[in-house]
């Protein structure tokens, strides 16, 4: 008897038009947008830092990463707090549409669309469009990764 296929769970959010999602186990919490500080001496995809329940978060501008248009943070935005294997991440997104399930099958490898796509872990074919999975862990190159550590400890000065 074959295996049942295993579902991944995703939560989806939306940039523009386009729908993106990251994995479910990754997400701590969604929250409303909030002002952001910006952190001097960050790298160019940090927008700032925010306080989160005491707790102060680096701010990516992942507009800015998948080569959106620029835009100013909305009230009615919301900022995804999700955790990487080395730190906890805030990602502004326009909306959070919801958590969809989908048996693994469904997902196409980035790397069978465009070769070197290094932040989109794969794509997810719905019968509404095309979901764009994205990869946390690759969300920051090494470089980005000490220019933020760097600048988050002079913050703390």
């Amino acid at each position: 008897m074959p295996e049942p296929a295993k579902n991944q769970m995703l939560v989806l959010f939306r940039l523009d038009e386009q729908h993106y999602a990251l994995h479910l186990p990754v997400v701590e919490r969604v929250v409303r947008a909030v002002e952001v500080t910006p952190l001097p001496k960050a790298p160019e995809i940090v927008l700032g830092v925010i306080n989160a329940h005491g707790q102060v978060i680096q701010v990516m501008d992942v507009r800015k990463r998948f080569r959106l248009p620029e835009r100013e943070m909305e009230l009615d935005d919301h900022i995804m707090i999700a955790r990487t294997p080395k730190r906890l991440l805030a990602l502004p997104v326009d909306s959070v549409e919801g958590v969809v399930a989908y048996p693994e099958e469904q997902m196409v490898a980035s790397e069978k669309i465009v070769p070197g796509m290094e932040y989109v872990e794969g794509v997810l074919k719905l019968p509404d469009g095309l979901i764009l999975i994205h990869d946390l862990e690759k969300f920051l190159s090494l470089k980005e990764e000490k220019a933020l550590d760097s600048a988050m400890g002079e913050s703390v000065r």
